[in-house]
């Protein structure tokens, strides 16, 4: 068939109608089939292309939410950090405050510990001067009651001093002895 559409006018003329008739529906056929089989396949391309179509809206919606999750981590990556930044600064003011504090505490220590000293050597005296006024009392409540003996009075006049002479009107019984007949 494709050598008759090749040929001239001339040369179509010499075959006989039936043979031009028969060609021409044997080309009208092949024609219509030609026709109806580009009309599938521009089915095929067309349904082919509605589903591309559809996978390329798919795909726009599946970006457009990748886009939006991406500009929400990214604001996220942005608060934590700065939130990281702020904690960094929060934990330095801390560590500052934390070594001032310790610094006044150990200051405080120093004195307090100073001061503890100073009490404890107060304390040591004073224990010292109640041991010594202790001793006195109890030299004084032996003289009262009369139960000292001459070495108690000498220990008390040592520790007042020179013990002045007694006349002989005190009461004492360190005067001469009188006999009375």
């Amino acid at each position: 068939m494709e050598d008759l559409i090749r040929l001239s006018d001339q040369d179509l003329q010499r075959f006989g109608k039936e043979d031009l008739i028969r060609t021409l529906r044997a080309l009208q056929n092949r024609s219509t089939e030609v026709m109806l089989e580009h009309g599938k396949l521009m089915k095929d391309v067309n349904r082919s292309l509605q589903v591309h179509l559809q996978e390329v809206r798919s795909l726009k919606e599946v970006n457009q939410k990748l886009q939006e999750d991406n500009q929400e981590l990214r604001e996220l990556c942005c608060f934590l950090d700065d939130d990281r930044q702020k904690d960094r600064k929060v934990s330095r003011e801390w560590q500052r405050f934390g070594r001032y504090t310790a610094g006044v505490l150990w200051r405080e220590l120093g004195l307090y510990q100073q001061k503890l000293t100073e009490l404890e050597a107060g304390q040591e005296a004073l224990r010292a001067e109640n041991a010594e006024l202790k001793e006195i009392v109890l030299m004084l409540d032996e003289e009262r009651s009369g139960a000292g003996s001459r070495s108690s009075i000498d220990s008390q006049s040592s520790l007042s001093g020179p013990v002045p002479p007694r006349d002989g009107g005190d009461g004492s019984s360190g005067g001469k002895l009188r006999l009375e007949n």
